[in-house]
């Protein structure tokens, strides 16, 4: 029996595939109009997101958080009594290839401490449905985006995971909301660890630099877009190995089993990331130095001070130096395409006619098949994009960092 065992295992191995994957979209509008994120893009629609990943992204497995907003869920309804998209096999809404799995982000606050982002994920609508209808009773506003919740972080973890959801702490480096960025020195002082799924990293942030924190070290790391603009999905993402794109396997994925899991994290360099460094919001001046420890900005001499990424990892971290452990995948530096100097609308549209989509132009296509479409010139650019070698200028204060073009300029995309 044994070597039957062995075959039935290697075949369940072989069957597993890379499936790209960005789970942090916000909708920005109903189909009818109504605000979700006040600052996400009127064409952030659940549809249009939809058509987005699948058709010009090339994202087989994509999280739509707000989906816990009834206009959306909707909007969802309406997608799917018109048969233009189906309930997924394990989980999920089923469109051309591509799976939506259903998320909220929400706003907590714990006594004595600042507010953070985490993301809650439902198996189906069903279970979302039921989510929202518990949310809004802690909570001002069940309508919009990223609103507040009245509850203890752990009755939210109760809740969650009584729904079979799952739960993950959102940027959580960044200043801006985000837990270790503003929130707590450690996740155990908010959270029961057994009941996070893993967490998201942020743009100012890699694998390396959250090494120096030991409580991470038995997670998965996801790297999303936090896209509020259709043209920002996909800025980071992550290659997961699974079955088939649905939320069954995105749970066995975070928790690493049946040889599912995160393959690879492809995100911007952190000096790129709008929080990267500390910022002083007195002369405007972001503080790039090997360490920024002063209380006080170098240039002005002022006190308002905000404090980076990288700045706030050092100050909590409970290690001299960063460790990554062996499940850990490897970390790419990818400068996404619209960053890229000299990739305009028009260039963009001739790749993707040839390509497919944006992952085929970063993953498949070679350098002299995007040279013989777009030219020399801009097929070496998109080669250094996808091996993070690009000369960037560093980020803060809520400003992108840049790509530096020869001579010196700056291709300035926030």
């Amino acid at each position: 029996m044994a070597p039957v065992h062995l075959n039935r295992t290697m075949a369940l191995e072989q069957e597993l595939n890379n499936f790209y994957c960005d789970l942090h979209v916000h909708i920005g509008k109903t189909s009818s109009g109504e605000s979700v994120k006040i600052s996400g893009s009127r064409d952030l629609t659940f549809a249009g997101i939809a058509r987005e990943a699948a058709e010009r992204k090339g994202i087989e497995l994509i999280g739509i958080i707000d989906s816990h907003s009834p206009p959306v869920q909707r909007d969802i309804m309406d997608c799917l009594d018109s048969g233009e998209m189906t309930a997924a096999a394990g989980g999920g809404i089923a469109y051309r290839g591509t799976t939506i799995v259903l998320g909220a982000e929400i706003e907590i606050r714990e006594p004595g401490r600042k507010e953070c982002h985490v993301l809650a994920f439902m198996p189906d609508l069903v279970a979302m449905q039921d989510f929202s209808g518990w949310m809004s009773r802690h909570m001002r506003n069940i309508n919009l985006s990223s609103q507040r919740l009245y509850a203890p972080a752990r009755v939210l973890q109760d809740e969650i995971y009584g729904r079979g959801g799952v739960l993950i702490p959102a940027h959580i480096f960044t200043p801006h909301k985000g837990l270790y960025g503003c929130s707590a020195e450690r996740m155990a002082d908010i959270f029961d660890l057994n009941r996070i799924a893993a967490v998201e990293l942020g743009l100012s942030a890699d694998s390396e630099m959250a090494g120096y924190i030991s409580e991470l070290d038995r997670y998965s790391f996801l790297t999303n877009s936090d896209a509020h603009s259709l043209g920002k999905i996909g800025r980071e993402y992550n290659v997961m190995q699974l079955a088939e794109p649905s939320f069954a396997e995105l749970r066995k994925a975070l928790e690493r089993k049946e040889g599912r899991g995160v393959a690879g994290n492809f995100g911007l360099n952190p000096r790129l990331g709008k929080y990267h460094r500390t910022y002083c919001s007195g002369c405007g001046s972001i503080i790039d130095e090997e360490a920024a420890t002063s209380e006080r900005c170098p240039y002005c001499g002022s006190l308002k001070l905000v404090q980076g990424v990288w700045d706030r990892i050092l100050h909590i971290a409970d290690r001299e130096a960063p460790v990554v452990p062996a499940h850990r995948p490897p970390y790419h530096y990818q400068v996404p395409l619209e960053f890229i100097p000299g990739l305009g609308k028009a260039k963009m549209k001739v790749l993707l006619e040839a390509f497919g989509n944006e992952m085929n132009i970063l993953h498949k296509a070679g350098e002299a098949e995007i040279a013989a479409v777009a030219g020399a010139d801009l097929a070496a650019k998109i080669v250094a994009a996808r091996t993070g070698t690009l000369e960037l200028s560093a980020g803060g204060g809520g400003t992108y960092g840049k790509v530096v073009q020869p001579g010196g300029s700056k291709k300035d995309k926030s």
